[in-house]
């Protein structure tokens, strides 16, 4: 973890830039030696957005799972699918 003062993103920018991006890690900004901000670099951000909703994916499938919820196979899916497919294109 790298803390930094804000004053140094005015007058620091590059480095900071530099530091977030050599590093893959978020840099703390302080205020007045309290924490005020987080800059991270953009790719960094993706992967970590990314992680995050297949975390979330995972536990809701983990919670069906655990609560006895059943899901359908991929054969049933594509079934259910093509009888959608079949009403929508004969107006049924």
């Amino acid at each position: 973890m790298r803390i930094k003062p804000s004053a140094s993103i005015r007058q620091n920018y590059n480095e900071i830039a530099a530091l977030c991006k050599s590093t893959g890690e978020p840099v703390y900004l302080t205020r007045n030696g309290e924490g005020d901000l987080v800059v991270m670099d953009i790719e960094a951000f993706s992967r970590r957005e990314k992680m995050l909703k297949l975390r979330e994916e995972l536990l809701a499938v983990e919670e069906d799972r655990m609560t006895g919820r059943e899901g359908v196979t991929p054969d049933e899916l594509d079934n259910y699918l093509s009888e959608i497919i079949d009403e929508v294109e004969n107006g049924r």
